[in-house]
């Protein structure tokens, strides 16, 4: 149910993830946020992290906001994404290298290569037990970030799926790969639950559910392929009453692309008409705005999902000028309509991969670029702080 963007028109935004300021140099390694928040400098530099970074979003004009995945630990390439619900949850142990025979096809690299590097890199544990939920603190992390904008802040989670491509099983208890895919989606779907159960948090974005990975490497119409798709809307059963969105890319460990067939052609109909949702992301400004034809089909349902393409890329270290965004916008206008249409970021800035100001000026090109089409087509525009003349610490001489 459209929740935050229900009567928005071209509202804007980022995927998830914010870097770091330079002095949160904690991390929760594993522990719940409860014990962490005792030790008053993690409470202290945690809270001061949380209010700079939305500080940050509302400067920057963003109309909705993000936590950052500040909970994520500043670890190897972002393995934190993944690995925080995986420490947490009963029935894994242990930090270990994923065996070569269980890992993904699309997660082999030679030797010599920043992605083998980083896959060699990355430790999981075992699947060494029936896996229950335990809490990962959702519901607190949200109201944290909550408590410090007026704004509305979505919340993110890696998505179950995306997490059983690094696991190796070392228990009878499994006899195969689908019921750990399915008993990790039944985990996240408690957690989830818990965290809208006060209707307080209005938006969720689950985050890469495998489908386009999986449908390039084994067609649409693969046994698994349909698994993986059953398995998502187990995750997200219920929670019918927020916006839900459904972030996919391809990959970001340290600003990486994972794989180089990078179509959604074989997998753009189970996203728009079979996974449960409101709203469907996409990586499209690194992709050179490839393939956004194929949306037209979907845009003629009034009560399809809407569409939040990315106008500014996480993997290019360049700020997109807010011309080049408001081009980017109209060019994703001729498919889709203004009123099913968000502007984001191709993915997460990271903690390793991008610094804050690349992260902030990139996201100030996403609003003023937004305001550029919004006056174009007659609609409200935004107000952006770090844009207003008046509020330069430096003014040039005879400017405005």
């Amino acid at each position: 149910m459209l929740t935050i963007t229900a009567d928005s028109i071209l509202p804007c935004t980022i995927t998830g993830s914010w870097p770091r300021p330079r002095w949160m140099d904690v991390s929760m390694w594993g522990r719940p946020l409860d014990t962490c928040m005792l030790d008053v400098r993690f409470r202290e530099k945690f809270g001061d992290a949380l209010a700079t970074i939305l500080g940050d979003q509302e400067r920057a004009g963003l109309d909705i906001l993000t936590h950052g995945d500040l909970h994520c630990d500043e670890d190897y390439a972002g393995r934190a994404w993944h690995h925080y619900p995986l420490q947490r949850w009963a029935g894994f142990e242990g930090d270990h290298l994923q065996s070569w025979a269980t890992r993904s096809p699309w997660l082999k690299y030679p030797p010599g290569t920043m992605l083998n590097e980083i896959y060699t890199g990355w430790r999981w544990p075992r699947v060494t037990g029936k896996i229950e939920h335990r809490p990962l603190d959702y519901p607190k992390l949200w109201r944290l970030a909550q408590a410090r904008t007026s704004k509305p802040v979505r919340f993110g989670t890696c998505c179950s799926q995306v997490m059983g491509l690094f696991l190796d099983s070392h228990t009878p208890h499994y006899k195969d790969k689908r019921q750990i895919l399915w008993d990790m989606a039944e985990a996240m779907n408690q957690e989830l639950r818990a965290l809208v159960a006060d209707g307080a948090c209005k938006s969720i974005q689950i985050e890469e559910p495998c489908l386009h990975f999986m449908a390039n490497t084994f067609g649409k119409d693969h046994d698994d392929v349909k698994f993986y798709l059953q398995c998502f809307n187990r995750e997200v059963q219920g929670l019918e009453d927020i916006e839900l969105w459904i972030h996919t890319c391809w990959g970001n460990p340290n600003m990486q692309r994972v794989i180089d067939d990078d179509s959604y052609a074989a997998s753009l109909d189970m996203y728009m008409t079979q996974a449960h949702g409101d709203v469907l992301t996409l990586e499209t400004k690194d992709r050179d705005l490839r393939e956004l034809e194929l949306l037209a089909p979907y845009m003629q349902d009034p009560r399809g999902k809407k569409v939040c393409i990315g106008v500014v890329s996480h993997r290019r270290l360049q700020v997109e000028t807010p011309a080049e965004v408001a081009a980017t916008i109209r060019q994703a206008l001729r498919h889709i309509p203004a009123e099913k249409l968000i502007v984001s970021t191709d993915c997460g800035f990271g903690r390793q991969g991008c610094n804050r100001d690349i992260a902030f000026f990139k996201s100030v090109s996403i609003a003023v670029g937004t305001n550029i089409v919004r006056k174009e087509l007659g609609l409200p525009t935004t107000y952006v702080p770090a844009a207003d003349p008046a509020l330069q610490t430096d003014l040039v001489p005879d400017q405005p």
